[in-house]
């Protein structure tokens, strides 16, 4: 029988556990192809500096995922999921015309 000790001991270990397969899972998320026909269409590009101007005038300097709003990945990070592409990861130095700016 677990004596109450030991359960607790193990508490711990159980929550590291699950954090690193959600991190294992979180690395397994695959990025959004800019082909993609959604990704086409909001003119999603991996480097906003080679945004589309003529077709996407409201892109302007300074403006990436990272910055965005719907951008929820961590300071840092090279990707991160957007609440456009669910399921994918974007490009945190990508932009797309839904770009809205971080308050």
């Amino acid at each position: 029988m677990t004596s109450r000790r030991s359960f607790i001991q193990i508490i711990p270990l159980a929550g590291a556990l699950a954090l690193c397969a959600r991190s294992a899972l979180a690395a397994d998320t695959p990025a959004v192809d800019p082909k993609d026909p959604q990704a086409a269409a909001l003119g999603y590009v991996t480097e906003a500096n080679k945004a589309d101007t003529a077709k996407f005038p409201k892109y302007a300097a300074g403006q990436v995922c990272s910055g965005c709003q719907l951008y929820s990945g961590k300071l840092g990070d090279a990707t991160g999921p957007c609440a456009i592409f669910a399921g994918k990861h974007v490009a945190a130095k990508g932009w797309c015309s839904a770009y809205t700016k971080k308050a």
